[in-house]
C-alpha cells in the first residue's frame, strides 16, 4: 500500500485521514469551547505524537496510574475520540492559543462502572503552573452543567495529588470521600465534587458581585 492509498479505516498508511471520512466529519461537529488562552476541541489524528509523549512522562502520569507504552497511548486516545460518538461528550484536547500546540486533555468523562460523571484533566509537564488546569476544567464544567444537563460533577484524585486538589477547590469542589475506580484500574480515590445547585448558586454571586444580570 502506498502513502496516497487508504486503509481499511480511513487513513494512508501513513496514518494520516482520509479526505471526508465519517468520523472526521462527525468530529467536526462537537463543540468547540473557548477561554482567554485555550481552545478545547475533540481529539484529532495530528494530536497523537504530543498525546502520545504526555502519557509516557512519568512526572505527568504520576498520579494517573504510570506510564503507558505508545500503542495503549493510542488506545486511550481512540476510546476518548469514541465515546464522543457513542455517549454524546468525552475529553477535549486543549490548544494553548498563543502557540497552537496541544498541551492536555481534559472534559467530562464517565466509562461504565466510574463512580459519578466527572470532568477531568491531565496537562503535559511544560503546562503545568499557569493555571491551565483550572481555566479549561472551569470551562468544561460550565459545559457539563449548562449544555449537558448534569446535576453533578465530580473529580477522581489521588490523594497525594495536591495540585489537582487546589484545582477542584478552586472550581467550587469539596470532599465527597473515597470511591474505587473500575476494573482495570482497581484504585482508590479522593471524590471530589459539587451539585449542578452549588454550580448555579456561585455563578449567580458572581453575577452579583459584578453587577451582571
Amino acid at each position: 500500500m502506498t502513502d496516497s492509498q487508504s486503509s481499511p479505516f480511513g487513513a494512508s498508511s501513513s496514518g494520516s485521514p482520509s479526505p471526508g471520512f465519517p468520523w472526521r466529519r462527525m468530529l467536526e461537529t462537537t463543540p468547540v469551547l473557548q477561554t482567554p488562552r485555550l481552545i478545547l476541541r475533540a481529539p484529532v489524528a495530528e494530536d497523537l505524537p504530543a498525546w502520545q509523549a504526555n502519557m509516557s512522562d512519568p512526572d505527568s502520569m504520576r498520579f494517573l496510574g504510570g506510564v503507558v507504552s505508545p500503542h495503549m497511548a493510542w488506545r486511550n486516545m481512540t476510546t476518548v475520540v469514541g465515546a464522543w460518538a457513542i455517549v454524546g461528550f468525552s475529553m477535549f484536547s486543549v490548544i494553548e492559543k498563543s502557540t497552537g500546540r496541544w498541551v492536555g486533555r481534559l472534559g467530562p468523562w464517565q466509562p461504565e462502572g466510574w463512580p459519578g460523571k466527572e470532568v477531568g484533566w491531565a496537562l503535559a509537564r511544560e503546562a503545568e503552573g499557569r493555571g491551565y488546569a483550572t481555566e479549561g476544567a472551569q470551562a468544561a464544567v460550565d459545559f457539563a452543567f449548562e449544555v449537558l444537563g448534569w446535576d453533578e460533577c465530580i473529580h477522581s484524585i489521588d490523594k497525594d495529588n495536591t495540585a489537582s486538589i487546589a484545582v477542584a477547590h478552586r472550581l467550587g469542589s469539596t470532599h465527597k470521600g473515597k470511591a474505587v475506580l473500575p476494573s482495570p484500574i482497581d484504585r482508590t480515590i479522593e471524590r471530589y465534587g459539587q451539585t449542578r445547585a452549588e454550580w448555579q448558586a456561585r455563578r449567580d454571586a458572581a453575577r452579583a458581585g459584578a453587577g451582571t444580570p
